[in-house]
């Protein structure tokens, strides 16, 4: 027989039988289908994981701080060892940032500097971080990109960059309606919102000082009242970060900016937290408390950090756990898999059942193609072809299955979430080209691994036995 004859038979068999051959492929479809949606969740998550650091560019960065500190350690507890490495710091000076920067690996070198301060506009207030950044962080994500303005115009500006979230929490409502475009003197494009919007008005940050006259007239003041007033520095809104699409940022949202040469324009209290305290002490030149570090190529990471190490600083990159993010959520894929495979071993069952079933209402049929010079070889073949055609249909149907299911699932995940007050669309599932083709890849090899005994059973079949058989 010719490989079209074996085609020809293996198809007109399936037809023969359809009812039986749709239940035994609506089984696979429904295996595919579970294996889908299961892996596809997988993917989702670690996509929607890595996609937040990748699009924020944070593994080309990392922070250099001034001593070398096991953060598991401190983080269980284990107070004496973080004190002791605190002992053995270096301080973060002006040198040593001049040295990292003169590093041909390093794009952009800055001192890490926050603190909180209450911004206030028209009455309402709200309680913030305040970060300073250069201006040559805005060609970098995820300052790229504005909702609203545009970066600072220069490092020493008395300008602010808010999100939206926290004019949201001012209870002001940015206006709807068509934005007006303008070239600012820098060249930079930026939308602008009408005549009453809030781009380039001021608002106020009010920071807490010592108030050294206070402390003078009566020295045991801190034991009555706190020995603190407010100072409030005026600054102009240059910019409004637009909310998150998808998973929340808060780190981004919640915090405002400030340029890095204004910060020295705002008085305060420096105190932001115990750790900064307890690594300034007995230290005549605190120096800086981290560094903000970002080479051009992720590749370059490793030889920056080296470099910083051996200088005896202390260095925390997110790009690290990268490979263990990717470990953990191929762990959760593999899970995921192994649930959604034990409904296509179901189906594998169900094909040998059913070719087996075939086996004996065709007994006399294969008995007279082998004796009309059928090889053994043949008789598989045809049942190899009819396992690979459930394969095949099962394995495109069910990831259209798959597909579908994920769809309403993320449809009804989003209405939920939308009630419980998140913003944006979140994609919880992910279908890339490498699983369609791996699931009905599967479908078929699982098809023919159900079809391998029936097949064998069918090729030592006696002809002569066969011919026999009512």
């Amino acid at each position: 027989m010719r490989i079209s004859d074996i085609l020809q038979l293996g198809l007109s068999n399936l037809w023969r039988t359809k009812l039986r051959t749709m239940l035994t492929t609506l089984g696979v479809i429904i295996g595919i289908g579970a294996l889908i949606s299961m892996v596809s969740f997988g993917t989702g998550m670690q996509k929607n994981v890595t996609s937040i650091f990748y699009d924020n560019d944070l593994f080309t960065s990392l922070r250099v701080l001034p001593m070398k500190i096991d953060i598991n350690r401190a983080l269980s507890g284990d107070v004496g060892s973080a004190m002791g490495a605190m002992k053995s710091s270096r301080t973060i000076d002006d040198s040593v940032l001049c040295a990292l920067g003169n590093m041909p690996e390093v794009s952009i070198v800055y001192p890490e500097i926050s603190f909180s301060v209450k911004l206030r506009y028209r009455g309402q207030e709200i309680r913030t971080e305040l970060r300073a950044l250069p201006q040559a962080m805005g060609q970098y994500p995820p300052h790229k990109e504005m909702g609203w303005g545009a970066f600072f115009s220069s490092d020493s500006a008395l300008e602010i960059i808010v999100s939206e979230r926290q004019l949201h929490n001012l209870k002001i409502h940015l206006p709807d309606g068509p934005l007006n475009v303008a070239r600012t003197d820098t060249g930079m494009v930026y939308t602008i919102l009408p005549s009453d919007s809030l781009l380039g008005s001021e608002l106020e940050a009010v920071t807490l000082v010592l108030d050294a006259e206070k402390i003078a007239e009566n020295p045991l003041i801190g034991m009555v009242q706190p020995p603190f007033r407010e100072q409030v520095t005026r600054l102009k809104i240059r910019g409004i970060k637009k909310s998150a699409d998808g998973f929340e940022r808060p780190q981004i949202e919640n915090t405002a900016l400030i340029p890095i040469g204004a910060e020295k324009k705002v008085p305060r209290f420096e105190f932001s937290s115990m750790w900064t305290l307890l690594g300034n002490m007995g230290q005549k030149n605190k120096g800086y408390t981290a560094l903000y570090v970002r080479v051009h190529d992720l590749r370059q990471l490793s030889v920056v950090r080296k470099r910083v190490e051996e200088m005896g600083f202390g260095v925390i990159a997110l790009a690290d756990q990268l490979e263990e993010i990717k470990r953990g959520f191929i762990f959760l894929d593999t899970a995921l898999g192994a649930i959604g495979a034990i409904a296509l071993i179901v189906a594998a069952l169900g094909i040998i059942n059913t070719m087996v079933m075939s086996i004996l209402e065709r007994t006399r049929e294969i008995g007279i193609m082998k004796a009309v010079g059928g090889s053994e070889g043949q008789i598989k073949g045809i049942f190899f072809i009819e396992a690979a055609f459930i394969g095949v249909f099962g394995g495109v149907f069910g990831v259209l299955l798959g597909w579908g299911v994920t769809r309403i699932a993320n449809i009804i995940a989003n209405m939920y979430m939308v009630r419980q007050g998140a913003t944006g669309h979140v994609e919880l599932f992910y279908l890339p080209l490498w699983l369609v083709a791996g699931a009905i890849a599967f479908a078929i090899a699982v098809s023919l691994l159900a079809g391998l005994y029936p097949a064998m059973r069918a090729a030592r079949v006696n002809p002569v036995e066969a011919l026999r058989h009512d």
